[in-house]
């Protein structure tokens, strides 16, 4: 069948429509019609260089949509169901899944590093020539085939460009505050980068208990977001060092939990520097796979501060993303304010020009 889909064909380059050619699902697998796909800055990334991914390849790994067919042996879903694709595909078997860290599974790495899928191939052609998968879910295509370890199933009440942004700014996010930090009420964070993963990471917090969120970032309009998503505090970094004012708003002390959500070692460092006798500063953000970041040692040791990362949320997705669903039908997370504008699929490189000017919290693209 025919899918129209934004192929990226080298870093550098816009992304660029095409009417692609999608094979039929095979057994374990299930074609998707995607509803709506999150435009996140992960993609970005590879758009620029920033970081790598086989190409020529159909981007996009946040998204919700609906079940249009199965192959062979596929239980979990079927045809008419609503799903939200899952972009770290995990065995279910390996040490990382039964202890509870599924992102960090080997199949996952191996789809991201090749581009194809379980069976080492792609679904997608061109003219025809291999057009690679992202992630294993390749949102940002009309059609998409996807493991059936890659999908799960949600309410069919759920606005599917609601969520769409489960998949991955608000799992990352908030599991980054509940999973890997594990944030304790009545306890300070400090949170550097507010864009659509940063401000889950503020709600997170807000969800958490915690008592003073302080948000960092370069944007005024960023940090108007943040603090209404829970910030108690804003620090815009292009007025001074955000250090000296984390100190200062904590009397000196610093902060019980940093989360980096941009990728730079810079800010990095800046995250650790502004922690509290045993603080702990989580590294959600991406950077290219040379970056490096240094700490003082005397500080690691005598003030027991951790670092740490953390992927995906440090998730259990199939049990967390129902408890999110749960909180925001009891109002308590924020999705609807997150989603800040769609734009029609065609207009998808306009979509990532606005996310790179800082206009938007989140926005997707539709079908």
């Amino acid at each position: 069948m025919k899918s129209t889909a934004a192929v990226l064909f080298e870093a550098g380059r816009k992304l660029e429509l095409h009417d692609v050619d999608v094979a039929a699902p095979k057994a374990g697998e299930v074609l998707v019609r995607m509803a709506a796909g999150g435009v996140c800055h992960s993609d970005l990334h590879v758009m620029t260089g920033h970081l790598t991914a086989p190409l020529p390849a159909i981007l996009g790994h946040e998204g919700a949509g609906v079940v249009a067919e199965v192959g062979a042996g596929v239980t979990s879903v079927r045809a008419g169901d609503h799903v939200i694709p899952l972009w770290r595909v995990s065995c279910g078997e390996c040490e990382h899944c039964t202890g509870g860290r599924p992102a960090l599974c080997a199949a996952g790495l191996e789809v991201r590093r090749t581009g194809r899928l379980l069976d080492g191939t792609s679904r997608f052609t061109l003219g025809g020539k291999e057009i690679k998968h992202f992630n294993g879910v390749s949102t940002f295509s009309a059609y998409s085939v996807i493991p059936e370890r890659s999908v799960l199933k949600i309410p069919d009440d759920l606005p599917l460009d609601r969520a769409a942004l489960l998949g991955c700014a608000v799992i990352t996010g908030v599991g980054a505050v509940f999973n890997c930090a594990k944030v304790r009420p009545g306890s300070s964070v400090l949170v550097i980068g507010t864009g659509g993963v940063g401000l889950n990471v503020v709600q997170g917090a807000a969800l958490a208990g915690a008592e003073r969120i302080i948000a960092v970032d370069l944007l005024d309009r960023k940090l108007d977001f943040a603090r209404q998503f829970g910030a108690t505090h804003t620090v815009n970094a292009s007025s001074g060092d955000p250090v000296a004012a984390v100190r200062d708003l904590t009397g000196g002390r610093g902060v019980d939990y940093a989360f980096e959500v941009i990728g730079l070692p810079k800010t990095m460092r800046q995250a650790y520097d502004c922690l509290a006798k045993r603080g702990m500063a989580v590294v959600v953000g991406v950077s290219p796979f040379t970056a490096e970041v240094s700490v003082p040692v005397m500080s690691l040791v005598f003030e027991e501060r951790v670092l740490t990362g953390s992927i995906y949320g440090s998730a259990r997705p199939r049990h967390d993303i129902p408890m999110l669903i749960d909180l925001y039908r009891a109002k308590k997370l924020k999705l609807d304010e997150l989603l800040t504008r769609s734009y029609p699929f065609e207009e998808i490189n306009e979509a990532y020009a606005a996310l790179e000017r800082g206009e938007v919290a989140r926005s997707v693209v539709t079908f």
